[in-house]
Formats: C-alpha cells, sequence, structure tokens
C-alpha cells in the first residue's frame, strides 16, 4: 500500500503529520480526557509525550506498517484530530480523534469517507473496517455514515483505560469490496 501524503476534501486537508504539529495536537485534543474517553491511550500529560507519538507515527509510515493523518481545515493548517490507516493484507483497519470543539460537524465522518474511497480504489485491498465501544454511539454513527455496515459486537475485545481496567465490548463495521 502507497497511500498518498495528502487527501483533500470539501472542507479538509488530511496531510501526513509533521514535528510541528505537536504543539496544536497537544493543546487541542491529546491532554483532553473527554477526548480520549474511548482511546487506547491514556490523555498526554505534556508536550513531550505527544511529541513521541508523532516520531512513532512517522516511523510507522515510513516503515509501511500504519499511516496517520492529520485533520485540519481547510482555512486552517492546524491539526484538529487524526485519522490512521492500518494495513493487514487484504483488509486495512481505521482509527480516529477529534478536538472536541470540532465535534458534531461532519469532519470525522468527511475524513472517513475520503480515506475509506481511498481504500477501495486500491486493487488489493478487500475489507475496511473499524471498532467503537458499545458505549460510543457518535463513533458508530461516524462508521455508519462513512458507508459501513454493522457486523455484530465482538466481546471483550478492546481495552479502553480511561473507562476501564478490564477489556470492553466492541461494535464492528465494515465495507467489502
Amino acid at each position: 500500500m502507497n497511500p498518498p501524503e495528502r487527501i483533500e476534501t470539501h472542507r479538509l486537508i488530511l496531510r501526513k503529520p509533521r514535528m510541528a504539529d505537536a504543539p496544536a495536537i497537544f493543546a487541542n485534543y491529546t491532554q483532553d480526557p473527554e477526548v480520549t474517553r474511548y482511546m487506547t491511550w491514556h490523555p498526554n500529560k505534556d508536550l513531550k509525550e505527544t511529541r513521541h507519538h508523532i516520531e512513532l507515527g512517522l516511523k510507522l509510515w515510513e516503515e509501511g506498517k500504519a499511516y496517520s493523518y492529520a485533520i485540519t481545515l481547510k482555512d486552517s493548517d492546524s491539526a484538529i484530530g487524526m485519522i490512521a490507516l492500518h494495513p493487514d493484507g487484504f483488509k486495512v483497519s481505521i482509527g480516529y480523534v477529534l478536538a472536541r470543539p470540532h465535534w458534531n460537524k461532519g469532519y470525522v465522518t468527511e475524513a472517513a469517507r475520503a480515506v475509506v474511497s481511498w481504500l477501495l480504489e486500491q486493487p488489493d485491498i478487500y475489507r475496511i473496517y473499524a471498532t467503537c465501544d458499545v458505549e460510543n454511539p457518535a463513533s458508530a454513527r461516524v462508521l455508519e455514515k462513512a458507508g459501513m455496515t454493522g457486523e455484530g459486537i465482538l466481546r471483550r475485545y478492546t481495552m479502553h483505560p480511561n473507562i476501564s481496567d478490564e477489556p470492553r465490548d466492541s461494535y464492528i463495521y465494515a465495507i467489502v469490496e
């Protein structure tokens, strides 16, 4: 898989993150306990932690293991969220996060539709999927609006350490070629 470093939508630019994004990413969402509630990671304690995550993301991009995109509004280069692609042979999972002031504006749906559309054009990709906590209906709705179909519940599937120390049930959504 060789994804583009930039994807443009009607209102957004999805681009490869840069180390210079760290202050905005930290300020906008990685330290926010409400934003990170359903994430698989704890809120970042400081800017150094956010920088480390960006470095890791860029390393994974270069190794072809995962591809994270900073979500920016077209009229601003500041990262308001992230959407990531995790390839695994013929299938790819996606995940996303968005700063709270930008919730309920359709930005994540727009970003997800864009990456799903690009992935469906790839000849070796047959399945695009995502999971979300069963208590996160907003995320489930994003996946539905992005064209995915709910396939069921994965019992005790994902650790969401900001909610529980035990694995939690997750919905699984997918679109297949």
